[in-house]
């Protein structure tokens, strides 16, 4: 899915660093070389710094940094701001960690990543987590997307409709599916063209609910109550990351079973989880770092896929809702929780 970052406002700082990097490109500036001496990263991300994300996130990173020669405290320095689920705090976290005077910028998820694309011309940028790279408009070509940003996605093609078939499998009498998403994050238009193909593959009507924050939540589960939706697929997003507990909650008081992105989500009683691994991607950002930080520009750098996918089954929530998982489901689950 594509993220619709258009309408961050760049902050009087940021926009007077895109004046004069777009100045220096003018002149001829060119692509900084290897970097001598001890290496800054700074990391700009829209959620937040809980366990959960220290762990899948920054510990491979690290591990991977250290494994290619990047010790912190020795030849690496971190510098990391989080919005905590608030775009409009991206701005002006991006500005601290530009004061800091990074030799390159790492991103997760969409919206930090565009932003960061708008406002730096030419400060190269490691971008993690996010959607397709082209539909997204970060770069123009995957294999050499040129300026000065590259990075790894997690946009797998047909996730959404697997995490669908996953619902369907559990509840083979179902008619309708929800699908809860953060307009914010992700533009309504691109799921209105994916239910147009989902609905007849799945033989279920489906529904869109967006919520932008948590008063949104308990009209959109109205809504579904009204409708009789059988079950929700609920799209990660740092605001949905944040108020994950609410949404579970809901989900459960409601007798929904829910499908989400990322088996983090589960622990507020979601029953499924289909996506990416996570830990993977953080690991492997430390060779697009590593080779920035060697002299490579990041244009030269081709964008990557992710390649695994995990699925995860929540046998405590499935148990509260009076659901039996299928064999089926239960053999294919990479982690299942009791």
């Amino acid at each position: 899915m594509t993220s619709n970052g258009a309408g961050i406002a760049l902050s009087r700082r940021a926009a007077m660093a895109t004046a004069f990097a777009v100045l220096a490109e003018g002149l001829g500036a060119q692509p900084r070389g290897a970097v001598a001496g001890p290496a800054r990263l700074g990391i700009l991300s829209a959620s937040s710094p809980d366990p959960i994300n220290l762990r899948t996130q920054l510990e491979p990173l690290r591990k991977g940094l250290r494994e290619l020669g990047h010790v912190e405290g020795r030849n690496l320095s971190i510098e990391s701001r989080w919005a905590e689920g608030k775009f409009d705090r991206l701005p002006a976290l991006l500005d601290e960690l530009l004061r800091a005077d990074p030799h390159l910028l790492l991103t997760t998820s969409p919206r930090p990543a565009l932003l960061a694309k708008e406002t730096v011309k030419t400060l190269p940028i490691v971008a993690v987590g996010i959607d397709d790279p082209v539909r997204s408009g970060l770069a123009s070509n995957l294999t050499r997307p040129g300026g000065n940003i590259t990075g790894i996605s997690a946009a797998f093609t047909g996730l959404m409709q697997k995490r669908l078939q996953l619902l369907k499998d559990v509840l083979p009498g179902a008619r309708r599916f929800a699908i809860v998403f953060n307009p914010n994050t992700v533009a309504r238009a691109e799921f209105e063209r994916g239910v147009a193909q989902w609905e007849p593959a799945l033989a279920v009507a489906l529904q869109l609910e967006e919520v932008r924050g948590p008063d949104d939540f308990e009209p959109a589960f109205a809504s579904m109550s009204r409708s009789g939706a059988d079950a929700v697929a609920i799209v990660a997003d740092p605001m949905i990351w944040i108020e994950r507990a609410g949404l579970g909650a809901l989900c459960m008081r409601h007798g929904l079973p829910s499908v989400w992105g990322g088996a983090g989500y589960l622990d507020a009683g979601g029953l499924l989880s289909y996506q990416g691994d996570w830990p993977a991607l953080f690991y492997r950002a430390a060779v697009f770092v590593d080779k920035i930080l060697k002299g490579t520009p990041p244009g030269e750098i081709p964008f990557e896929q992710g390649t695994k996918l995990e699925l995860v089954v929540n046998l405590k929530a499935a148990k509260a809702l009076g659901i039996s998982i299928p064999r089926s489901v239960l053999v294919s689950a990479d982690e299942v929780i009791e």
